[in-house]
């Protein structure tokens, strides 16, 4: 099948060629040809519109990166794991780096004060979505139900912020346990790399040796950590 249309000898002939109207107008006698080539005129027309389309993409893709962008410096951030390197600098038998931690009320603590006692260190922030989501479980499964054990003792361990956001931390997750004062990070320097991500949990016994270290929000090692503390009060 051709895909030429020749017109010859005309003064106005009309044609139509996709739907649109076209008009040629030549002196009587002459001879007029035109010559579409429609296989190539479909491949010009293709590329083109894949070009528009992916030039639409990636500006739309730019702006929801930028949205995204935007929206993340007003919220909480998600921690993920990586590559299974915890970046903790103590391990389990290890004995618990001392410190002394000051509190919002004014109060200090020393952890070498607690001996006798098992004990877990909670490290968080405000600004660690997945300290968020934890806490109300650490207050629910474990708070709760230990806190009137003068043999237990529950420590947060807020990194680099102020009292003001532990304040806000408390209200916004609905814990009572005690949450001190991290405010250079010195704390959480003894137990991990200062790079890591925040989110982890420290049981300690009552010699004051690591029994258990926790990354991140997993309910089955949440699951494990909650029957070690059930464990070391025999309860």
């Amino acid at each position: 099948m051709s895909n030429e249309i020749k017109i010859y000898n005309l003064n106005h002939m009309k044609t139509r060629i996709f739907g649109k109207k076209y008009i040629f107008a030549k002196p009587t006698g002459l001879k007029l040809v035109m010559t579409i080539d429609m296989r190539k005129f479909f491949i010009l027309y293709s590329f083109l519109a894949v070009v528009l389309l992916f030039s639409c993409t990636a500006s739309s893709e730019k702006r929801s990166d930028a949205s995204g962008i935007l929206s993340d410096s007003t919220a909480v951030i998600q921690e993920t794991p990586g590559d299974g390197d915890r970046q903790f600098l103590v391990e389990v038998g290890d004995q618990a780096p001392d410190f002394t931690m000051e509190l919002p009320d004014g109060s200090h603590v020393t952890l070498s004060s607690l001996r006798g006692k098992v004990v877990m260190l909670q490290f968080t922030a405000s600004w660690c979505g997945v300290c968020r989501k934890e806490m109300p479980h650490i207050e629910s499964r474990i708070w709760q139900r230990h806190k009137g054990n003068p043999e237990f003792a529950l420590y947060g361990i807020d990194r680099e912020e102020p009292a003001e956001k532990i304040r806000e931390l408390i209200e916004a997750t609905g814990v009572t346990y005690p949450i001190g004062m991290d405010p250079d990070a010195g704390i959480f320097g003894l137990y991990a790399e200062k790079s890591a991500g925040i989110t982890r949990n420290i049981i300690i016994d009552r010699e004051g040796k690591i029994v258990m270290l926790t990354r991140l929000f997993e309910e089955e090692e949440f699951e494990r950590m909650v029957e070690t503390i059930d464990s070391l009060l025999g309860s």
